[in-house]
């Protein structure tokens, strides 16, 4: 997998998933208890002491007056480690788990919900539900204002059938409460077997009391692009996903879209939580001029890196409006940007999420993986995503009633934009 297809965009953990310690646990063991740190990072094979001043070197056995901001006393880990094994005795010690439990604790401290450990099996769901099936709620999750929210619930899945809306607050699963959770935590809890259920408490804007919504939970199957022709000259696309199959999808259906020479386009990104940039890249640049900015990576160190459009504009001269909700994210969001400045494209609806952070997957050597924020997403114009999100040009709210009733009144007003 080359640099752009490690990298992920979408926020989002995604409940509905099931979802190289870089050294073998037997490598921790052996020198666990023997006061032998030197001999643990000779045989992980750590850099030099003397010619590598990023190594590992730089958090062994510091005293606190010589510590800089970039080195820690890593004595403290062996010493807790070395109590728990002599001290500890209710049960036995499980090396592993202790090993990954010190890497998630170690992730954990970074305050990023979205820089998280994955354990090999962890990974190995991750990997299956990003291929496009999966076994859950159907629904997606991220942090916004420090609650566990739903980006986005997924067309036709157990969620959105149980009444679950996007910017719905988690409070509770099952009567435990998830406050101070990490994302992986919760969706440990929240996903599961087919046929079983799951209750949730949440917390809705326009409602004076929680709600509590039990789902039952299936298998997840989606097709992430669908279109149709309204009115006999709009083309309507509905992309719900940036997944590995959304670029297959998407190329077999545009010359039935060419051939009817539309007037204009509806691009649906409404409760889309994201994806794979290189994903994105390929759709984007079917609506771009080759060379258009889509969007630029800020590392934060005056490093950038700017991704220009390698696509044939297949829809050139062909009017866009873009349909943007808060579950909107990440992949989703760039898209929007992208179209609204260089093509002059309109969005309508309300403000995206605004998740707007490149997280790049870390393979590690037992099978296990770090998903790791690397940098922030800005919009052809600067924007920062993570920020501000992207605020549409015509805002047109959809109520609960509009919900309740089969109503989209943010869909009419963009084929109003037509007439």
């Amino acid at each position: 997998m080359n640099k752009i297809s490690k990298k992920i965009i979408f926020i989002f953990l995604i409940i509905l998933i099931s979802f190289s310690a870089g050294y073998a646990a037997n490598d921790w063991v052996d020198f666990l208890g023997k006061g032998d740190v030197k001999g643990l990072i000779n045989t992980a094979s750590y850099g030099d002491k003397e010619n590598d001043e990023n190594s590992f070197w730089n958090i062994l056995n510091k005293e606190d007056k010589n510590k800089t901001e970039k080195e820690a006393d890593f004595r403290v880990f062996w010493e807790a480690w070395k109590k728990v094994e002599d001290k500890y005795t209710l049960e036995p010690l499980d090396y592993e788990k202790m090993v990954y439990g010190a890497v998630s604790g170690m992730v954990n401290s970074l305050g990023d919900p979205y820089t998280v450990f994955f354990t090999p099996e962890d990974r190995e769901m991750f990997e299956q539900d990003m291929k496009g099936s999966f076994s859950g709620i159907g629904a997606e999750i991220g942090f916004k204002d420090k609650f566990l929210t739903i980006i986005a619930p997924l067309k036709d899945s157990p969620a959105q059938k149980a009444g679950v809306l996007a910017g719905d607050k988690i409070l509770k699963v099952d009567d435990r409460e998830i406050i101070g959770m990490n994302i992986d935590e919760a969706v440990s809890i929240i996903r599961g077997e087919k046929g079983t259920k799951v209750k949730l408490l949440i917390s809705r804007d326009g409602l004076d009391e929680l709600k509590e919504i039990e789902i039952t939970r299936d298998v997840i199957k989606i097709e992430t692009v669908e279109w149709e022709l309204k009115d006999g000259k709009i083309v309507y696309m509905k992309i719900s996903q940036f997944k590995e199959e959304t670029v297959a999808e998407f190329n077999s259906q545009i010359n039935n879209i060419i051939v009817n020479d539309p007037a204009g386009i509806i691009v649906d990104l409404r409760n889309n939580p994201g994806g794979y940039v290189n994903i994105l890249e390929d759709i984007a640049g079917r609506f771009l001029n080759r060379g258009d900015v889509i969007f630029t990576e800020d590392f934060g160190n005056g490093k950038k890196e700017v991704y220009k459009a390698k696509g044939d504009n297949k829809f050139k001269d062909i009017p866009v409006v873009i349909l943007i909700n808060e579950g909107s994210a990440s992949a989703s969001e760039i898209f929007a940007g992208a179209l609204k400045d260089n093509n002059g494209a309109k969005l309508v609806g309300k403000k995206t999420f605004g998740k707007g952070l490149v997280q790049e997957m870390q393979n590690l050597k037992d099978g296990s993986a770090l998903k790791i924020t690397v940098a922030r997403w800005l919009t052809p114009s600067g924007i920062d995503i993570n920020k501000e999100g992207i605020k549409p040009d015509y805002e047109v709210e959809m109520t609960l009633e509009d919900y309740e009733n089969d109503k989209d009144p943010q869909l009419e007003k963009a084929m109003e934009m037509f007439e």
